[in-house]
């Protein structure tokens, strides 16, 4: 299959993911074909058990998939060895997920730096990339402060720093306002949704929050792991 990196960042082809659950073959997806494009502000949508963050999970590499294929910015994930798959995350795709995963020993500016100090970024560039974030996402000041000190609202700026200050190509958020009231979480959207414009950067969510469906240009629907629509939005 020829994929065409400059304008299809996630490619799925025929991806199925089956468990054994007590030895009985469960298909949390099944035969997905499905392309994410460039600067796509997507969410992936559908009930509990749909199969959304089982395929999330399978295009960002952190799980295998049973058949098909999966391509990030035309990289074959299967064609990777473990370690390449972890540099190549570590440097495409940032994280955003639902219970913020801050490291608690650590303060505000030293977990938004953690992937750049990965990277191998000096510490001048870190400490500059992270105050012009922290800027951007109004926690100026708040560089010493611990996740202990912070509000919800506060922890998952934080994390969307984190997942997006080394300017990641893609951005994978599992229900990022699923612990934040109506206003902050709408915020944050906003948000991010002005950094998808501003940056370029990919975001795909996997959520059934409707004020996220609300502000997503696409909305892909799955049932029983299987896409059921896939609306476009202009």
């Amino acid at each position: 299959m020829e994929v065409n990196a400059q304008t299809e960042i996630i490619v799925a082809e025929g991806v199925s993911k089956t468990y054994s659950d007590h030895g009985v073959p469960v298909s949390a997806v099944k035969e997905i074909d499905l392309t994410i494009r460039t600067e796509d502000f997507a969410a992936i949508v559908g009930p509990s058990g749909s199969g959304k963050t089982t395929f999330l999970n399978i295009i960002s590499g952190l799980d295998t998939v049973t058949e098909g294929k999966v391509w990030l910015n035309g990289k074959l994930l299967s064609e990777m060895s473990g370690r390449e798959l972890s540099d190549f995350r570590r440097d495409n795709i940032g994280f955003i997920f639902q219970a913020y995963n801050l490291i608690p020993v650590l303060s505000v500016e030293e977990n938004i730096e953690y992937i750049m100090l990965l990277q191998g970024v000096p510490k001048s560039e870190r400490h500059s990339k992270v105050n012009k974030i922290l800027a951007e996402l109004g926690l100026s000041g708040f560089e010493n402060r611990m996740p202990t000190q912070l509000s919800g609202g506060q922890q998952q700026r934080v994390a969307v720093a984190r997942a997006m200050v080394s300017n990641p190509s893609i951005i994978l958020a599992d229900e990022p306002t699923a612990n934040l009231d109506s206003k902050t979480g709408a915020e944050l959207l906003d948000l991010m949704r002005e950094l998808n414009k501003t940056s370029g950067m990919t975001f795909v969510f996997s959520t059934h929050d409707p004020m996220v469906m609300e502000r997503a240009h696409r909305l892909v629907t799955l049932k029983d792991g299987q896409v059921v629509s896939d609306e476009i939005r202009e």
